[in-house]
């Protein structure tokens, strides 16, 4: 099995943003209404699956082998932010949170994204020390969820990829501590042109900022069919081997 390394072939930052002039047009603005309005289009939207389904006999025998495969395509395919996923966590109060982050490393023990090591999600994984992941690839009628343990990526391999990332995106990494709160967006861009400043060519890696691995005991593979007939493959870990099971759609 190879192991996907992903680094510059996405936008570091990405986001997209709906002004109220944009969404005037879309529906009228009289009390009530709107949220009818987009209430009756949500249900009438339906987009029926003509894809190939899902053979259990044909998939691989574990779960990230036939992740792979799945992940070749879609970067054959061009999707814009292959590597993105939803991340969800529970904290010590047991509240719920998801968020979309970059998968930027695959193996056999998992996979791995970056992020601040004290923001929201992080205090949140290591309170609770499981996670869950979930792709969707709509072109490809595809989505692959992973439920698992998070573990902390070791500094020396924080400090690799690290290296890796654009300047800019190393100062930004400096210049907000991720989750604290802050009063303006001016004093965030202050601090990023004074520490663009203070940095010589090399930027270390701040020691609030580093990586997880979720390591999977669970991973589905949904593939869209006609009807909402949808196929579902599921692998959970059986001590060192898996067991792949279909489920009803």
């Amino acid at each position: 099995m190879r192991v996907h390394h992903i680094a510059g072939t996405v936008c570091e930052e990405h986001a997209t943003a709906w002004s109220a002039s944009t969404l005037s047009g879309l529906v009228p603005r009289s009390e009530g209404i709107v949220a009818d309005v987009i209430g009756e289009r949500a249900a009438r939207l339906r987009l029926e699956y003509e894809s190939e389904g899902l053979i259990e006999a044909a998939m691989a025998d574990d779960p990230m082998s036939e992740f792979e495969i799945w992940f070749d395509g879609v970067l054959e395919a061009e999707i814009a932010e292959p590597n993105a996923f939803v991340l969800a966590t529970v904290d010590s109060d047991g509240r719920p949170s998801a968020r979309a982050v970059l998968m930027k490393d695959l193996s056999p023990d998992g996979l791995v994204f970056y992020t601040g090591m004290e923001s929201r999600k992080s205090q949140a994984m290591r309170a609770n020390g499981l996670a869950a992941a979930t792709f969707v690839w709509t072109v490809l009628h595809r989505q692959v969820r992973f439920e698992g343990a998070v573990s902390e990526i070791d500094e020396a391999t924080a400090d690799a990829y690290f290296a890796t990332r654009p300047r800019g995106a190393q100062i930004a990494a400096h210049a907000s501590q991720q989750s604290k709160p802050v009063a303006d967006r001016g004093i965030l861009e202050a601090r990023f042109a004074d520490l663009d400043l203070a940095f010589g060519e090399i930027v270390p890696r701040p020691e609030y900022w580093g990586g997880w691995r979720l390591s999977p005991d669970m991973v589905e593979f949904w593939q869209g069919r006609p009807n909402r007939f949808h196929d579902r493959v599921r692998y959970l870990k059986n001590d060192e081997s898996w067991v792949k099971e279909r489920l009803a759609p």
